[in-house]
């Protein structure tokens, strides 16, 4: 591939990109009420109302609080990119056919397709950044965030935003728009409630096969590298652990995700 090919392909990523990006600017108020609605309400009823009306946490609401606010964020990085990727894709590859128009762009197919992931794991980003300060502002209890490894802040956030807009890619691929409901309903609520966002995952000992069963979960090894870049004081995996896996599911989501759009497409 000469110059001009490569900066004509990276001009036409760019005009893709920005395309989306001003269609989320247009919708940006559904796109922030979709993303903060669920986390916020979580953070005020655990960690503000609850403290408010004496009902206690285990382990005191303070400790509560510094458990519950990593995990949300991992988990609001994880689901925002799935769903603001996988439907609108669904539907593109569906009912509007618009995949049509973006596969004649100067790209390879598989570029498009990152194109997508890309724009996935920003808005991805974009939401863990807000649902951050806004569960700090919001919790009754004071949270002992302590950034003690800005890197390794920066290794997991960009783990579990790749890791969300890969899997928003596979099930956007896979999924007909008709099930998409179906679909999350199937996903969203184990991969929250077992995924360790409101406890940590050495919490899970005494019921040794859930332990072990959650590891599958993705979700799981983003909460667990937030709560040790965010909050190490609470107890968390080793870093070995999160950064190794996580990794390997970033990459095996984006090789899913990259063979399911090209079969996709070939149809």
């Amino acid at each position: 591939m000469n110059k001009s090919s490569a900066a004509r392909q990276l001009r036409s990523f760019g005009g893709l990109l920005a395309r989306d990006v001003s269609v989320l600017r247009h919708n940006v108020s559904e796109f922030l009420l979709r993303t903060l609605a669920q986390p916020v309400l979580f953070v005020f009823v655990f960690a503000y109302l609850f403290p408010h009306i004496g009902q206690g946490i285990g382990g005191g609401s303070a400790r509560f609080a510094s458990v519950l606010i990593p995990g949300l964020v991992a988990v609001t990085a994880v689901f925002a990119g799935v769903s603001t990727v996988s439907l609108p894709l669904a539907i593109e590859f569906g009912a509007t056919r618009e995949i049509e128009d973006r596969v004649t762009a100067p790209l390879p197919v598989w570029a498009i397709a990152v194109e997508k992931l890309v724009f996935g794991a920003l808005q991805s980003f974009v939401s863990a950044a807000v649902v951050l300060p806004l569960g700090m502002l919001i919790s009754g209890s004071a949270i002992g965030v302590d950034v003690r490894n800005p890197g390794l802040l920066v290794a997991v956030a960009v783990l579990a935003c790749w890791i969300s807009g890969a899997l928003g890619l596979a099930v956007g691929t896979l999924v007909a728009p008709q099930r998409m409901g179906l679909v999350f309903s199937v996903l969203v609520v184990p991969l929250t409630f077992l995924g360790c966002v409101y406890y940590p995952w050495v919490a899970l000992e005494p019921v040794r096969w859930l332990q072990i069963g959650v590891l599958a979960n993705p979700v799981v090894y983003m909460a667990e590298g937030l709560r040790a870049a965010l909050t190490p004081d609470v107890p968390h995996m080793s870093a070995a652990v999160y950064l190794s896996v996580g990794t390997g599911l970033a990459l095996a989501l984006t090789a899913l995700g990259l063979r399911l759009f090209q079969r996709r497409v070939a149809i």
